[in-house]
């Protein structure tokens, strides 16, 4: 999710990518080879490097007396850089020469522009840049330059910042970078294909020549065909020059490969081979790098990694030979070089390197520094420690107390440079507080600050996220909720002005995005954000990409799909032709992939279907394959579980009735239930589910004639009922719950509930035909027995309750699987004593359709026929817990069933 912005630092005077000395050290002083002016003396090649002649051989004396040594520390300084005279003069050597000119005073000149930055300790600004311009207009590279002029001229110019794009750009100044980067880039390309040529470039060329094209392109700079090819044309001699390397040369090549993968350029044969060649470099000279080398090189393979590099033995042993150095050069690095080592070790990490002893002991050596040089990081810095303490703890690293100051000592610094974020440095950040959160990080009052000082700076950068950015803001905003955050009116207001994006930008999100977005998305409509069109849209556009991109998902994403989808349904999301279609695509995906879930995975998908087919959701041979696949699994990781997990399987479980064959589900409870009596730390809520899920169970136990009564799971009902008493639960619900456990334990209940009713037009007509068969039967409606829930219609001189059947007392509305609550209201009505008759809507249509299950009333009741053509049935039936008017009609037709149906 982080785009590094580490790298060869920036800051100035250091100059350490420039020609220093094989220790690393900046010369401090020591002529040139230049005559009359003072410019980095060149680095000696090392003994083995091919012999060379080190001189330009030109000698040209006039463009050295506006060069004068002399301490660079004013504007006047700079003044003296861009007189007309030395360009003149440039312009005279060029042509006095002509092809036989090597470049030597346009190097010079070039050099002393990176000087005067390095001396006042920044880039040139956009003022100086453009007046620069104006004489560069007349700096013409020619082919006949030799590498060194080349070299320096392009690393000198890059350093200083003279291609660097500054907003707003002029056009002339536009015109002028990119003429003069043109020519440069066509005398590299030029000299490669050169092959004398090409073969006497020297080892430190090769660096900084790549070096500074990575910084071209780190500057905003784009990643053109002209450079692409001098990148490509440079790197086989990276391989033809291997062993001529120094350590600072490897550092340099590794972070510019990385700069310039990540910016765009392919992962090319020659790309690939290069790194190979290099990486075995680290190992062997591995004790001869600085912090800084340290810091550029594991974030360079930090990045790699990250765009695609294979997991090689070259590349692990060279991030465990630099580990231990981390630990040694501790007090060494700067604040950048902190911030680079420990977003580059989150992002090892998080591309499967092993978290070895050493790993964690370069962790632990980095975290006292944080603090330490905290009034030193700059915004970027801030952005990339908080996202890698995030990614770290998220991955395992324990939140030590030098972990936890780290943090602490970071968060005001988000407020103080709240202006200088980026958009994705927004994004990083934002992503970093929910995760922190989502690992423990307590809601200090610096937490909260933090958070609230970013989010008017989403609605400010909104344009600027690509997508992203705003699956993980939608996601953190959703997690943070969820955490317990306010929703106050800048997050309402950054979640308005991202959801018109996930439109805008639908087609561009990844198989992550979309999974992120609609668990987002659903997780924020739960907590309460409201449905607006813009949030209903957001949702429509993303469910046909559930369905196209099926086949990417990983079984995380799968879970919080159906997790979310469930959720949305559960707040009144229509149920559309898409929705239905995404998830139908993702069930087919639930089996394939029912070995990769972990235990929390199993909890959300069962909890999604039980919710998603209580909402009506169709019944379909995937959803059944799907329930059966990941419920053989559940008893294999029972120990795995956590208190809200067991709730929730038990409620999900329950919930399926009749989908769930009972062998199965008395399997299911029974491998969960024993983890109860652990006295987990439950909540409230957690009690309630788990108690209403066993008495489901216990229910269904009690309908089957055939199946064998499990005591064991009353004296867990009974357990789970004092403890939800013992919470004095206030909401209706848990109340409920109460209700029928007392009822079923045979125990005094401490709560009334008062029930609304709501009757339904079928039961009306059933009503009013029933009393017009029978006039003198009498009929109570919506009647409460022993303060359970009310029954539809009750005959009390017969001590028999009449339920009408909707299409919600099915899963999936099927008419045929009863769910758990239908069954467990049968089940305490039976205990209760009463008998009870079933009748689904569907078969109540008409007059006609109901006469049977008057006539079956009627036999039920003694009462003799009314008429001709009624049924005539002659037998009693007390002992008959329950009847469905399916069942009644199989009994006309089959005489097997009438028998079975006889002997319960």
């Amino acid at each position: 999710m982080d785009r590094s912005y580490a790298g060869i630092s920036g800051q100035y005077p250091r100059s350490d990518n420039g020609y220093n000395q094989p220790n690393g050290r900046v010369p401090s002083s020591g002529r040139g080879r230049y005559r009359h002016a003072t410019v980095r003396q060149w680095n000696h090649p090392p003994r083995t490097a091919p012999v060379r002649n080190q001189f330009y051989h030109s000698s040209g004396t006039r463009s050295s007396q506006h060069l004068q040594c002399r301490s660079v520390n004013s504007a006047q300084d700079f003044n003296a850089l861009i007189k007309p005279e030395i360009m003149n003069d440039l312009v005279s050597q060029s042509e006095r020469f002509g092809d036989r000119y090597n470049g030597r005073n346009h190097g010079q000149y070039a050099s002393s522009i990176k000087k005067y930055t390095s001396a006042v300790q920044r880039p040139l600004n956009r003022a100086e840049q453009s007046q620069l311009m104006r004489l560069l207009q007349n700096f013409t590279v020619t082919r006949s330059w030799n590498w060194r002029s080349l070299t320096t001229t392009l690393h000198s110019f890059t350093s200083a910042g003279v291609f660097t794009p500054h907003k707003p750009m002029d056009e002339r100044v536009q015109l002028t970078q990119a003429a003069l980067l043109s020519t440069l880039l066509d005398a590299i390309l030029f000299k490669c294909n050169q092959k004398p040529e090409a073969s006497n470039i020297s080892a430190q060329e090769i660096a900084n020549l790549l070096w500074a094209m990575a910084k071209l392109v780190d500057s905003w700079q784009e990643l053109t065909p002209g450079l692409n090819e001098a990148v490509v044309a440079l790197l086989p001699h990276v391989n033809a020059q291997k062993d001529q390397f120094i350590p600072q040369h490897i550092a340099n090549l590794l972070w510019a490969m990385a700069k310039l993968v990540d910016k765009g350029l392919e992962r090319t044969a020659e790309l690939k081979e290069a790194v190979i060649v290099l990486l075995p470099q680290v190992n062997v000279q591995k004790d001869q790098f600085i912090p800084q080398a340290i810091a550029n090189l594991l974030w360079a393979m930090a990045k790699m990694l990250d765009n695609g590099q294979e997991h090689t033995p070259g590349l692990k042993e060279a991030v465990a030979a630099l580990l231990p150095h981390v630990n040694v050069q501790k007090d060494q690095f700067n604040a950048q070089g902190i911030a680079n080592l420990l977003w580059a070790m989150a992002k090892l990490l998080d591309n499967g390197l092993e978290r070895t002893p050493e790993f964690n002991e370069a962790v632990v050596a980095l975290l006292p520094h944080v603090n330490a040089q905290k009034n030193q990081l700059n915004a970027q810095g801030i952005a990339n420690l908080l996202w890698a303490m995030a990614k770290l703890v998220d991955s395992g690293q324990k939140r030590t107390p030098e972990f936890k100051e780290a943090v602490a000592a970071l968060l005001p610094r988000v407020n103080a440079q709240k202006n200088q974020f980026n958009a994705q440095e927004i994004a990083n950040l934002m992503w970093a507080m929910a995760k922190l959160m989502d690992n423990g990080q307590e809601q200090t009052s610096e937490f909260k600050e933090a958070v609230a000082a970013l989010l008017p700076h989403v609605n400010a950068q909104k344009d600027q996220f690509i997508p992203q950015h705003i699956a993980n803001l939608l996601w953190a905003m959703a997690k943070l909720v969820d955490k317990g955050q306010e929703r106050t009116p800048e997050l309402n207001e950054a979640v308005a002005v991202l959801l018109p994006h996930v439109n805008a930008q639908k087609d561009q999100f990844i198989p992550q995005h979309i999974a992120n977005l609609l668990w987002a998305m659903a997780k924020l409509v739960d907590k309460g954000q409201e449905r607006t069109t813009e949030l209903n849209e957001a949702v429509a556009v993303l469910l046909p990409h559930v369905n196209a991109q099926k086949d990417q998902f990983i079984h995380q994403h799968i879970a919080n799909l159906l997790w979310a989808m469930a959720k949305l349904v559960d707040n009144r999301y229509e149920q559309t032709r898409e929705f239905n279609e995404a998830v139908a695509a993702l069930l087919t995906c639930v089996n394939t992939q029912k070995d990769q879930f972990n235990a929390q995975s199993f909890t959300n998908l069962l909890w999604a279907m039980a919710k998603l087919v209580d909402n009506g959701q169709e019944q379909t041979p995937g959803l059944n394959e799907a329930v059966a696949a990941l419920l053989l699994h559940v008893n294999a990781q029972k120990d795995q579980f956590n208190a809200q997990d067991i709730a929730n399987l038990l409620w999900a479980t329950a919930k399926l009735g009749e989908l769930v064959e009972l062998n199965v589900a008395t399997s299911t409870f029974e491998s969960l239930v024993y983890r109860i009596s652990e006295k987990l730390q439950f909540s409230q809520k957690e009690i309630s589910m788990s108690l209403w899920g066993v008495m489901v169970c216990c229910a269904r136990l009690s309908l089957d004639s055939n199946a064998n009564k499990n005591n064991v799971l009353e004296k867990h009902m009974d357990d789970l009922f004092t403890r939800l008493e013992n919470t004095s639960p206030d909401n209706e619900e848990d109340q409920s719950i109460m209700i029928m456990a007392a009822s079923w334990l045979g125990r005094a209940c401490p709560v009334i509930r008062h029930y609304q009713t709501n009757i339904s037009k079928t039961q009306v007509d059933f009503r009013d035909q029933l009393k017009s068969s029978i006039p003198f039967l009498k009929i109570e409606e919506e009647k409460s027995l022993n303060s359970l829930p009310p029954v539809d219609l009750l005959l009390p001189d017969h001590n028999m309750v009449i339920e009408v059947q909707g299409p919600s007392h099915y899963v999936g509305g099927d008419f045929k699987t009863r769910n758990g609550s239908t069954l467990l209201k049968i089940a305490l009505l039976q205990k209760a004593g009463f008998e009870v008759i079933e009748i689904p809507t569907n078969q109540l249509l008409n007059n006609d359709l109901m006469k049977p299950y008057i006539d079956q009333i009627m036999i039920r009741a003694s009462i003799p026929p009314q008429g001709h053509d009624s049924v005539s049935l002659k037998r009693g039936w007390t002992d008959a817990a329950y009847v469905t008017g399916e069942q009644h009609l199989q009994e006309q037709t089959n005489p097997a069933k009438r028998k079975k149906t006889n002997s319960q």
